[in-house]
Parts: C-alpha cells; sequence; structure tokens
C-alpha cells in the first residue's frame, strides 16, 4: 500500500515537470517585488494626499507622476489613468488606501 502511494506521488510529480518548486520561487520573488511597488507608492500617496489629488485633478503632476513611476503605469496609459482616477475622486478623497489600490492596479505586473 506504501509503495502504490509512493509511486502515486511519484507520477504526480512526474506530470507536473516538477516544476511546483519553481513557480512557488517565482511567486515569491514576484510577490515581493509588487510588494515593494506598492510600498513606494502608499508612501507618495499617503505623505503626499493632497499633492497627488491636486494632480489628479489637474491631469497629471510631479506627484502623481512619481506614484505612476513606483507603480510601473506606462507612460502611454498615464492621461487616461488620471483621467480614470479623476472621474472617481469621490471615492478617493478621504480614502488614500484605496487610491493606493486603484493605482497599483493600473500598473503593470
Amino acid at each position: 500500500m506504501r509503495s502504490s502511494l509512493l509511486f502515486i506521488l511519484l507520477l504526480a510529480g512526474c506530470t507536473n515537470g516538477f516544476q511546483l518548486p519553481v513557480n512557488a520561487l517565482t511567486s515569491a520573488e514576484e510577490n515581493a517585488i509588487y510588494q515593494a511597488r506598492q510600498a513606494e507608492v502608499e508612501i507618495i500617496v499617503k505623505s503626499e494626499f493632497d499633492a497627488v489629488i491636486s494632480d489628479i485633478q489637474t491631469g497629471g503632476g510631479p506627484t502623481l507622476t512619481r506614484a505612476f513611476d513606483a507603480a510601473g503605469i506606462p507612460a502611454e496609459e498615464r492621461a487616461t489613468r488620471a483621467f480614470q482616477l479623476n472621474k472617481d475622486l469621490g471615492l478617493y478623497a478621504g480614502n488614500p488606501g484605496a487610491l493606493v489600490t486603484a493605482i497599483m492596479l493600473y500598473g503593470s505586473s
């Protein structure tokens, strides 16, 4: 019985191509990179919230650009993203955490 179970586990490992450990390491590395980017965006947004809101209202500015840079938002998408943030400004005006989440959503993974 034990040898059958061991055989099934080994067979399952072979069909996986033994990629599970590699995928786990890649995922952990990607998560660490994402969390570092999110932390940088969070620092910018929370420490300069009024400037970020002002930049959103005017369609862009240096503080919003720094947040977009940190989030990895491509330059060609920034005007559209600023417009979208401005359209939904009521959601973010009193909630820096929600604004961080929205900016990170637009960023590249």
